[in-house]
């Protein structure tokens, strides 16, 4: 007991010494050990030997090659155009009167787009914008597009062969307001009071053409029958007394009586002289009462008003004319294609329109999906081919044929657009094409999720169809003659050329369309060593 209380005094004391030596021994010897398992990098590259030299290998495929050129491009709407009225001819401040339209309204030939005025905007079909308003005799190809328009929606605008704005398109536009719920246009207070001054004047015109008339049937008729009958009574008086002084002086004369002087023959024949003149002038006054006065002046007054009233005639056509129902320009909107769908609306009730500013923008109603390409993609693709690209969320896969392939304007080929996989964008505009596709079988809740999206279509431009044998590119190399050829392995390591026909390549694969030797799918061939 003596002797082991100062050992232990002696180890309590030195605790702390005691606990670093054994820390140190452990370390010791964790390190003997793990240097047990290290090695130098040069102790290891010593080691190691280089591996013998030897041939890359693949084997031979069957696989379906396929070429496609692929693209992103926006589902929309297609044709949107931006819808505006000439509003210079509206009497009075163009307000928006009613018929404004609800985004995702359909268009259809002959509906009311807008009223303006109270008058209506009438949607029809055709490709020249209305510039003018057309009335009776103007001729143009605006009136024979507008006779083209009533045809279409089964309304008569007679000869749809002419050009001229005539009674029978009258007539059709006409119905046209019927149909669209509205009265034709009237016509101006102007308009209206030059008609009813051309009725005025016609009616003068021909009052004046009946006096002329009446005038010139009295003169042509002579004087009237009293005067002609006094004139023949003065004539029968002096016949009678031309008869009685014939016969005084014919008769043998008495002896004169004592104191008177006898009877001249002289005297007598004067008396006879003087009845004989008398007679002459009483039968001129008879004649003249008979012919009358003449009838120059009545004719030329007659033929004056018969030219007044056909002139007047004239003129009042005119007028009927300039009343009768024309189109303003500002009542009609031609849209190349119906029926359309109202994408956006830039005014509402209450509203004054800006001269040509637009009031609403409009697409067609189909569903498009429309790309951009460069020229080398774009020369790939033909009308009729078919792409297909994916529903978002899972909502299938949607086939689109192409329908239109046109050089790209400024606005449509963004900045650093790519055209087709691997292809970088081309800063010149016309180097780039626009690529239209139409899908097919879109539901309506595919159109909601697809609209406004921009998307990957994928349209196959050639294709093997089937598996074929193929091999990757870098297994060919070319001969001295060109042709080329593939190293084919054998299983004891020796190889052999073969020279092969090639077909289609994709996707780092080419086709074998034929070999020299016999190859199947499986065989080795070489790719590099």
């Amino acid at each position: 007991m003596t002797a082991a209380k100062p050992l232990s005094r002696f180890f309590s004391g030195n605790r702390v010494i005691w606990l670093l030596a054994a820390v140190a021994v452990v370390f010791l010897t964790a390190g003997i050990v793990i240097a047990r398992f290290i090695e130098s990098p040069a102790d290891a590259a010593a080691k190691v030997a280089p591996p013998e030299a030897g041939l890359i290998t693949v084997p031979v495929e069957n696989r379906v090659i396929a070429n496609d050129v692929s693209l992103r491009a926006d589902v929309l709407y297609d044709e949107s155009v931006a819808v505006a009225i000439d509003t210079t001819d509206i009497s009075g401040p163009p307000v928006v009167t009613g018929q404004v339209p609800e985004v995702g309204t359909t268009i259809d030939a002959a509906s009311v787009v807008l009223e303006v005025a109270g008058r209506p905007v009438i949607a029809l079909p055709g490709e020249l914008p209305a510039y003018r308003t057309l009335r009776v005799g103007v001729s143009g190809p605006d009136v024979l597009q507008l006779k083209q328009a009533l045809a279409s929606l089964g309304i008569n605008p007679g000869n749809v062969e002419s050009d001229v704005y005539d009674a029978a398109t009258v007539a059709a536009v006409d119905q046209l307001y019927v149909a669209a719920g509205y009265p034709s246009p009237a016509a101006s207070d102007e308009d209206a009071a030059a008609l009813q001054s051309a009725r005025d004047g016609l009616r003068s015109a021909k009052d004046m053409l009946s006096e002329a008339e009446t005038a010139l049937t009295t003169a042509a008729g002579g004087a009237p029958q009293s005067v002609r009958m006094e004139a023949q009574r003065v004539v029968n008086d002096a016949q009678r007394a031309l008869n009685q002084a014939v016969a005084t002086r014919d008769t043998p004369q008495p002896a004169a009586l004592e104191g008177e002087a006898p009877v001249s023959p002289q005297s007598l024949q004067d008396a006879v002289d003087s009845a004989q003149e008398a007679l002459d002038i009483a039968i001129a006054a008879r004649d003249e009462a008979n012919a009358g006065t003449g009838t120059s002046s009545e004719v030329t007054a007659r033929d004056n008003a018969r030219a007044a009233v056909e002139q007047a005639q004239a003129d009042l056509d005119t007028a009927l004319e300039s009343t009768m129902t024309a189109l303003p320009a500002a009542e009609v909107v031609y849209f190349s294609n119906l029926p359309r769908r109202v994408d956006q609306v830039q005014t509402k009730r209450g509203t004054t329109l800006s001269g040509s500013t637009p009031f609403m923008s409009v697409s067609g109603a189909d569903v498009v999906v429309e790309g951009s390409l460069a020229a080398s993609d774009a020369e790939l693709l033909e009308v009729g081919m078919t792409g297909t690209f994916p529903v978002p969320d899972g909502g299938g896969t949607i086939t689109g044929t192409v329908s239109e392939i046109v050089a790209a304007t400024e606005s449509e080929a963004p900045e650093g657009e790519d055209g087709g996989e691997g292809e970088g964008g081309d800063s010149a505009t016309s180097s780039r094409f626009t690529v239209t596709f139409v899908p097919e079988g879109l539901t309506e809740e595919q159109i909601a999720v697809l609209l406004g999206q921009n998307i990957k279509i994928t349209v196959p431009v050639s294709s093997t169809g089937e598996e074929v044998l193929a091999v990757p590119a870098a297994a060919l190399t070319a001969g001295s003659g060109g042709e080329s050829r593939i190293e084919r392995a054998a299983s004891d390591g020796t190889t052999a050329l073969v020279t092969v026909e090639t077909g289609l390549a994709a996707d780092g694969f080419v086709q074998i369309v034929s070999s020299e030797q016999p190859l199947s799918a499986s065989d080795q061939v070489v790719v590099g060593k």
